[in-house]
């Protein structure tokens, strides 16, 4: 999760939600996140809530603080969760916690809320902290889809993200899972890293397609503020990423993933069919409620959103006290639930239903169509779709498409 929390109204000491929020509670899936700060060493790029071992922080009971949030939180929603859809357990690097503690966690989410027969269960990893072992007792446990970091197989470029794994580690994670019995395994890769040159590029998604996954997340390097990274760059030792590079690798990207098969359904995402997309991140994408567990986690329930605090000790204590990790929450309008709403399935493959547009926004969905932003197929029906070019530019879309 970001580094960086919201403002927002005080969360009620034993977390209760608004009169109201419960009502639809599944209505568009029931989700959980699970956020495990802890890694063995920090990447160069990275501003989420993550914590090493020299930072004083003790993974050590982790599983049964997660537990007693869950307590709270089958208190606060009090029967009202129809089912789990899936899980996903994030982190930092959530497979430094033996596997039989993250099968604890999983097994209290099933005993407090029940997974249904068809849940998505997926767990992040690096690629150097899981081993045939390891993925094996996952499996076990009831993981049913592994996401690996593999970022580039350019040792130059995994040198300057800080990374820790070797340029062909990833892949053989990912064959690892498979043997394991993962039905589905994406791999994490990142573009635009300075130094990276086509070449690199396209020798990582010639990895990727090799190693056989049927799922890849592709994302452009951003410099946060704060990080290792942007401090090396604003030192000048390091040149700033270039958009125009960064549009010619996702081209480069999509040409490569969609000829093999793995077709695009979010704008960083590509998945092998429908039944390779993950599921849990198109609940976000597409209004689903989830509550999220850990340190810095995000949740939203019928249009009310919280976090909790950062720090793990903090998390921990407030735990013990008996009262709710939330830092603080917003309660969304009816406009703010429909701009996002805009915002993230205009991303997606399906696009976005005209109808959910005021005038002004139909109005600019009409010169994004003339522009070649939009697909003139799913515009005649009734919807907007990002064209190729309009994925290159879709955070200028939705600007134009919302007042």
């Amino acid at each position: 999760m970001p580094g960086v929390l919201p403002d927002g109204e005080p969360v009620p000491a034993d977390g209760a939600l608004p009169e109201g929020a419960l009502t639809e509670v599944g209505a568009r899936g029931f989700g959980v996140y699970v956020h495990v700060p802890f890694c063995a060493s920090r990447c160069g790029y990275c501003d989420f809530n993550t914590y090493t071992a020299g930072e004083g922080v003790d993974p050590d009971g982790y599983a049964d603080r997660v537990l007693a949030e869950l307590d709270l939180a089958r208190r606060v929603l009090d029967g009202a969760v129809p089912r789990v859809d899936t899980v996903f357990v994030g982190g930092g690097t959530p497979t430094l916690l033996a596997p039989g503690e993250l099968g604890r966690i999983l097994d209290g989410i099933d005993r407090v809320w029940g997974l249904a027969p068809d849940a998505e269960v997926t767990t992040e990893a690096n690629p150097e902290s899981v081993d045939p072992a390891s993925l094996s007792a996952l499996r076990a446990a009831g993981f049913t889809r592994i996401s690996l970091g593999m970022q580039s197989t350019a040792p130059h470029v995994l040198a300057v993200l800080d990374r820790r794994h070797t340029a062909g580690r990833a892949a053989r994670a990912a064959a690892e899972a498979r043997e394991a019995g993962f039905g589905h395994v994406n791999l994490d890769l990142i573009y635009g890293t300075p130094g990276e040159t086509a070449t690199d590029f396209a020798g990582s998604l010639d990895a990727v397609l090799a190693a056989g996954v049927d799922h890849v997340s592709a994302y452009a390097l951003i410099v946060e503020e704060g990080t290792r990274l942007a401090g090396r760059m604003r030192r000048g030792e390091l040149p700033y990423p270039d958009d125009d590079v960064a549009a010619d690798r996702y081209l480069a990207a999509d040409y490569t993933l969609s000829g093999a098969g793995l077709d695009w359904y979010e704008v960083s995402n590509w998945a092998a069919g429908p039944q390779a997309r993950c599921r849990h991140n198109v609940g976000y994408w597409t209004g689903g409620d989830w509550w999220g567990l850990g340190p810095g986690a995000h949740s939203h329930v019928g249009g009310v959103r919280w976090w909790n605090v950062k720090h793990p000790a903090t998390y921990a204590a407030r735990l013990a006290e008996g009262v709710s990790p939330g830092a603080g929450r917003e309660v969304l309008t009816g406009v703010q639930r429909r701009e996002e709403d805009v915002m993230l399935r205009l991303r997606l493959a399906e696009g976005l239903p005209l109808s959910t547009l005021d005038d002004a926004g139909r109005e600019a969905a009409r010169r994004a169509l003339d522009d070649g932003l939009l697909e003139p197929e799913g515009y005649a029906s009734g919807r907007a779709v990002l064209t190729l070019r309009g994925r290159l530019l879709a955070d200028a879309v939705v600007r134009d498409l919302l007042p």
